[in-house]
C-alpha cells in the first residue's frame, strides 16, 4: 500500500473536521517509549549522561502511572470548561490532586533506587524529601508558570515529571469527545500547558497531519502545517537544521513572534519522540538562540538556570 503525504497547501484546503483533532496518551507504553528513545539518543548528546538519568526518570513514571489514578474533573467543571473554551483539567489550580506529592516521592525512590545517584544529585533529591506539601505545591505552582527564578534547576525536573504523571492519567481516561476547542494557540486543550514539540505523524488517520505534544500530559491536537504554534501566524515561517545532523528534525522559526519550536518527521525517522527528541538537541537550540530567535517553552525535563542578575 502507498501512503501518501500530503503538502500543507493540500491540508489546508481539506475538510478539517475530517482529521482527528486530538492524540490521547498511550498510557501503557508512553513513559517507557519515551525512556527507550533517551537512551538511544544519548550517545550522541553533549548531555549524554543527563539524558541517561531522564531516561531512567521516566522509566520511573511508567511504573507509577501503573499504579495511581488520579481524581478526574467533575461534570460541573467539564461543563463550564466547555461554556468558556478552556482547560478541561487546568494545571495551574488550587484545587491540584495531592497524589501529586506522592507520586514525587515514588519518582525519587526509583532514582535512588537504579543507582545513579551522583553526591550532587543526592542532595537535591534530599532537599525535596524535607520540603513541607505547602512548599512542594509553591514549587509546583512556580515550576507550570514557568517563574525561572522561583525554582532550583535541578529540582524542577523531578517536579515536572511528577505532575506528568497525574496529568497523563487524567489525559488518559479523559473522554476525548469532551474535551473543548480552545481560542488560545499554544495551549494544551485538557492541562493548558504549552506543547514542547510537534510531529508529522505517519500511519493510518494520522498520516501527514502535524501535531503539538504537551509538555505536561502528552496530548497531541493538529496544528495545521507551516504555522507558528505559538502565535498561530502564518507569515515568517522557516525551518532549520544542522548541517550533517538529521533530516528528521527541525527547528520551525517565526518572525511575527520571534520565537522557535522544533517539530520532527516520523517520514525519516519513525522513532520520534517530542520530548526526547527535543531534550537530545541542544545544539540547535544554540544556533536558534545565535540566530536570533527564543524557545516558545522550555522542555519540562531540562530548565534554564536564570542569571544572577535577573
Amino acid at each position: 500500500m502507498v501512503q501518501r503525504i500530503l503538502e500543507p497547501g493540500q491540508i489546508e484546503s481539506i475538510d478539517h473536521s475530517a482529521i482527528p483533532r486530538l492524540r490521547m496518551p498511550e498510557r501503557a507504553t508512553l513513559f517507557s517509549t519515551r525512556a527507550a528513545r533517551l537512551r538511544q539518543l544519548a550517545g550522541a548528546s553533549p548531555i549524554g549522561g543527563y539524558i541517561r538519568l531522564m531516561a531512567t526518570l521516566a522509566d520511573a513514571q511508567q511504573q507509577t502511572l501503573a499504579q495511581i489514578s488520579a481524581t478526574l474533573p467533575s461534570t460541573e467543571s467539564i461543563d463550564l470548561a466547555q461554556q468558556h473554551s478552556m482547560p478541561i483539567a487546568p494545571a495551574t489550580t488550587a484545587e491540584r490532586d495531592p497524589l501529586w506529592r506522592d507520586v514525587l516521592q515514588r519518582l525519587l525512590d526509583r532514582v535512588e533506587a537504579a543507582g545513579l545517584v551522583t553526591p550532587m544529585l543526592a542532595r537535591v533529591i534530599d532537599d525535596l524529601r524535607v520540603k513541607s506539601a505547602e512548599e512542594l505545591d509553591a514549587l509546583a505552582d512556580a515550576v507550570l508558570a514557568l517563574r525561572f527564578n522561583e525554582v532550583e534547576p535541578a529540582s524542577a525536573p523531578f517536579v515536572m515529571a511528577a505532575l506528568q504523571v497525574v496529568w497523563t492519567d487524567i489525559a488518559s481516561r479523559i473522554d476525548q469527545r469532551a474535551v473543548p476547542y480552545l481560542d488560545a494557540p499554544g495551549a494544551c486543550p485538557v492541562c493548558g500547558v504549552p506543547p514542547v514539540a510537534s510531529i508529522v505523524r505517519v500511519g493510518g488517520q494520522f498520516q501527514g497531519y502535524r501535531y503539538v505534544q504537551c509538555g505536561l500530559c502528552s496530548t497531541e491536537w493538529h496544528v495545521v502545517r507551516v504555522k507558528c504554534t505559538n502565535c498561530d501566524s502564518t507569515k515568517g515561517i522557516a525551518y532549520h537544521g544542522i548541517d550533517g545532523g538529521s533530516e528528521a528534525l527541525k527547528a520551525e522559526s517565526c518572525d511575527e513572534c520571534h520565537t522557535y519550536r522544533k517539530i520532527g518527521y516520523q517520514e525519516k525517522d519513525y522513532d520520534f519522540e517530542p520530548l526526547a527528541d527535543d531534550l537530545a538537541s541542544l545544539t540547535l537550540d544554540l544556533l536558534m538562540n545565535e540566530a536570533g530567535y527564543k524557545r516558545s517553552s522550555p522542555n519540562p525535563l531540562l530548565w534554564p538556570a536564570v542569571p544572577s542578575d535577573e
